[in-house]
């Protein structure tokens, strides 16, 4: 397989076979350098065993990869030297001080005491962990701990991180700050292959997403071109009573033959329409039915919507034998 400049990773037919199971189907994957490139799909979809293999962690078991223009398999150690992995649990010491565990990795990649006590310094001042640095790790918060786990993949910048899942579990604001330190990170010329089950993370990181379910890629491009292919018009509709939305869903897929997505909000529903004409329709089915509608709109499809078209199904956990032993 050929390498090209352009591209971080490229893959052919990467598959991964647990025995019998088939976790990874055959995944065919280009990542421009210096990008955020997403994997989007739910827990159990073949995202961490993807990157377990594009990291060096597990052999494929057939198809062809190359990182940073490196053979995945004959030349590992090349990819190792260029490539940093934060998994989805912390990898840090809980009784060491966020300084400590730092300066111990520094030293453990090549650093002296005092260029490793001056790199984890600089790197807990660049993730606003610096009033922290002496307090042991099982004192932070989720936060924080993803902040320093991040850090400790960066005590040398690599070329490539891979990110596996790093906002799973954090508030709203400690998601936002995971978020602005991957843009940082791309500014400065590090490309991050970003696995995600939260659509919004996907929709507001990735240069292209790849949408992954059950080992397969089902589709790849960018946000705008994947909630195009499912088509542009969606009707979002909130009704009176939330008891009438099941009765709703009926009539509106019965009666319009599009896909019906019931949304967070018990009372709101969204509908997908292949012609914005179709909304006068949909909207006379449900007067009809004696069901009130408080309020409708409509709009461009979320990633979410887009991932039920593509799988039926929304983004919940499946079985996957790799990433259920994680």
């Amino acid at each position: 397989m050929d390498s090209t400049p352009d591209f971080a990773i490229e893959t052919r037919g990467l598959r991964k076979a647990f025995g019998s199971t088939l976790a990874v189907r055959g995944i065919d994957l280009q990542v421009k350098r210096g990008s955020v490139y997403g994997l989007l799909g739910p827990n159990g979809a073949g995202k961490t065993t993807t990157v377990r293999m594009l990291s060096t962690l597990l052999p494929p078991s057939g198809g062809e990869a190359r990182v940073l223009g490196h053979d995945l398999v004959h030349q590992a150690e090349q990819v190792r030297a260029r490539i940093s992995l934060t998994g989805q649990f912390a990898s840090v010491d809980e009784d060491l001080s966020g300084r400590e565990n730092l300066t111990l990795l520094a030293r453990l990649q090549g650093f002296s005491w005092l260029g490793g006590r001056v790199r984890a310094d600089t790197l807990l001042k660049a993730f606003d962990l610096q009033d922290a640095a002496r307090r042991q790790v099982k004192t932070y918060s989720g936060g924080m701990r993803r902040r320093l786990d991040i850090a400790a993949s960066l005590i040398i910048t690599p070329d490539l991180l891979f990110l596996d899942e790093p906002t799973t579990g954090l508030d709203p604001r400690s998601r936002n700050q995971v978020w602005d330190i991957v843009r940082g990170l791309v500014d400065d010329g590090t490309t991050v292959l970003l696995t995600t089950q939260y659509l919004e993370e996907a929709d507001q990181l990735a240069e292209r997403i790849a949408v992954i379910d059950q080992g397969a890629v089902i589709a790849e491009g960018t946000s705008r071109e994947l909630k195009a292919s499912v088509g542009s018009n969606v009707l979002h509709l909130q009704l009176t009573d939330p008891a009438q939305r099941e009765q709703a869903q009926l009539i509106l897929a019965g009666h319009l033959d599009s896909l019906v997505h019931l949304e967070a909000d018990p009372a709101s529903l969204t509908v997908q329409l292949s012609d914005s004409s179709e909304a006068t329709r949909a909207l006379a089915e449900l007067p009809q039915a004696g069901i009130g509608l408080n309020s409708f709109s409509m709009g461009q499809p979320s990633l979410d919507e887009v991932f039920l078209s593509l799988t039926g199904h929304t983004v919940s956990p499946q079985n996957d034998p790799e990433e259920a032993s994680q």
